[in-house]
């Protein structure tokens, strides 16, 4: 089970932010060739990967990161890229409120300059506090933001919401945020 949590942390990168780490390339849209993603990873030496293996990755990963196109030709991440695509996400009206999670240390700049998607294409947000509490986990002692977003929406800030069901926006201003 550790092999495959490291390898879909390793498909991530390359989906996300690093394609050419094995020589392959995402369209516009994100999507890249499922062989050469196998094919490229398993030159690297570094993991044993099949298409079996990717389809288990895809179907059991906990945050539902990647989707395959109909005929599984084509894989993509859902969301968190840092190179510039686009994922083909619809806007959506947001619930009332959403949450983020970080970490302490990043508190004060996020009170001053809002919510910034950093080295990311968007700002990512969550439906409930506890998976907030588990993202900023992830980045030292959590902090959990409430986000106005029923606000920001009517003010005409857009919403989408990707296919594992996190929220996406450019940004939140310092005014949308408030302390849980």
């Amino acid at each position: 089970m550790e092999h495959l949590k490291q390898l879909s942390i390793f498909i991530a990168l390359i989906l996300r932010h690093k394609p050419e780490t094995i020589g392959i390339s995402l369209d516009e849209h994100g999507w890249a060739d499922t062989q050469a993603l196998i094919e490229g990873i398993d030159h690297t030496g570094k993991h044993t990967i099949n298409m079996e293996i990717l389809e288990e990755i895809v179907r059991t990963d906990s945050k539902q990161r990647y989707s395959f196109n109909a005929d599984k030709t084509r894989i993509r991440a859902n969301q968190g890229h840092s190179v510039p695509v686009d994922v083909e996400l619809q806007a959506s009206t947001p619930p009332e409120i959403l949450f983020h999670g970080t970490a302490e240390k990043s508190v004060a700049s996020i009170r001053q300059e809002g919510l910034l998607p950093q080295s990311r294409l968007y700002v990512h947000l969550s439906q409930d506090i506890e998976t907030a509490r588990k993202v900023g986990t992830r980045h030292g002692k959590p902090h959990i933001f409430r986000v106005a977003a029923g606000e920001m929406h009517r003010q005409g800030y857009a919403f989408f919401l990707s296919v594992n069901g996190v929220w996406l926006t450019k940004a939140v201003p310092p005014a949308f945020l408030e302390d849980v």
